[in-house]
């Protein structure tokens, strides 16, 4: 009876001992996976069935990764505070729960309305949004400061998992113009704008003072394992969430300063699509480097790990980034890389949901 019994408790009370921040790293590449496919633009039938089926999926992914993480937190504290503190591979990983939060919540009123009701997507977003950003604002302060004071570090090993603790802000930043149309006119609508800009440019120049770190690190010592090639995605994430976020930038001016006048739209829209095609080319050529880094990696029989999901959320945002200069352009060639992106995203979020729910069955992943 004994032993009946004991695969129905293993079931009940399941081992959480390794359940880290990395994990959100699901739920930010599920979200983003229904998000862009909202922001796609083409139509395709059955587009918005799907973009709100996978963000339920995604929502039901957090709220589950929030209770077993209350739980971790509960039973190893401990070893959460040592993690936290004097393992900075893992530390870094704290840049994804806001991230999460973010996708989720902007997810809630681009997709969720449906599900929820007009005025429960609103307030899902509102709520997820103000945490999110708050606990990305801890994150990126945070972080830094103790890779600065306390965590042993070489600039010579440094690797693309070190943006993930400056980045959070700017997924905030590009998340935020959505609640703009729903504020009272006036200071309201104008502080989200002015706090969203700020977290860009923080976010931005934050990014820009670690990215020649990080590649110095991969030039000099390389990736020290073959299954973090997937994180080489992580380089992609800054550059088109910088671009999403001046895209919504630029159609929240008109609602937030009305009294610039035409001008100044006019102006933030140019800037827009200067800085997004700017910034794409740089992302269409680092994403040339790490495809074929993983590529070469899979040839040399790379194994599966929670790695593999580095690639999702970043690809995702240069399709949210492509979809917003081909709705402000009116290019085709836009519609079209955002469309290539987004198959290139599916594609990779579908194999890594796979492979971690089966890992899951299988025990080997928690």
């Amino acid at each position: 009876m004994a032993t009946l019994l004991a695969p129905r408790a293993a079931l009940r009370s399941p081992d959480l001992s390794r359940l880290g921040p990395h994990w959100y790293a699901t739920v930010m590449g599920t979200a983003i996976t229904g998000n862009a496919a909202a922001a796609l633009p083409v139509d395709v039938p059955g587009k918005a069935a799907f973009a709100e089926a996978v963000w339920t999926l995604s929502l039901l992914m957090l709220a589950a990764l929030l209770a077993g993480r209350a739980v971790h937190l509960t039973r190893h504290r401990e070893q959460a505070r040592r993690t936290l503190l004097e393992d900075p591979s893992a530390a870094v990983f704290y840049g994804c729960p806001p991230m999460a939060l973010l996708a989720v919540g902007y997810g809630a009123l681009t997709v969720g309305g449906p599900l929820l009701g007009a005025r429960g997507a609103l307030a899902l977003d509102a709520l997820l949004w103000t945490v999110g950003t708050a606990y990305a604002l801890v994150v990126a302060a945070g972080l830094p400061y103790l890779m600065i004071t306390r965590h042993r570090l070489s600039a010579l090993e440094a690797n693309p998992t070190w943006l993930l603790p400056v980045v959070a802000p700017m997924v905030a930043a590009a998340c935020g113009p959505a609640l703009v149309p729903h504020l009272p006119e006036g200071a309201a609508r104008q502080a989200v704008l002015y706090g969203c800009a700020a977290m860009l440019g923080a976010s931005l120049l934050a990014t820009l003072a670690l990215l020649p770190v990080v590649l110095g690190g991969l030039l000099h010592s390389k990736l020290p394992a073959l299954v973090l090639t997937p994180s080489l995605f992580l380089v992609l994430g800054p550059l088109g969430q910088s671009t999403t976020a001046v895209q919504k930038f630029a159609d929240a001016v008109p609602l937030a300063l009305p009294g610039s006048g035409p001008g100044a739209a006019a102006v933030a829209r140019g800037l827009a699509e200067v800085y997004g095609i700017a910034v794409t080319g740089f992302a269409l050529l680092w994403l040339a480097v790490a495809l074929a880094a993983n590529l070469r990696a899979l040839r040399a029989e790379m194994p599966f790990a929670m790695t593999w999901w580095a690639a999702t959320f970043p690809v995702g945002t240069l399709v949210t980034g492509a979809a917003g200069l081909a709705a402000h352009t009116g290019f085709a060639g836009f519609t079209a890389l955002a469309a290539a992106l987004y198959l290139l995203l599916l594609a990779v979020w579908a194999v890594a949901l796979a492979r971690t729910a089966a890992g899951l069955r299988a025990g080997r992943l928690l």
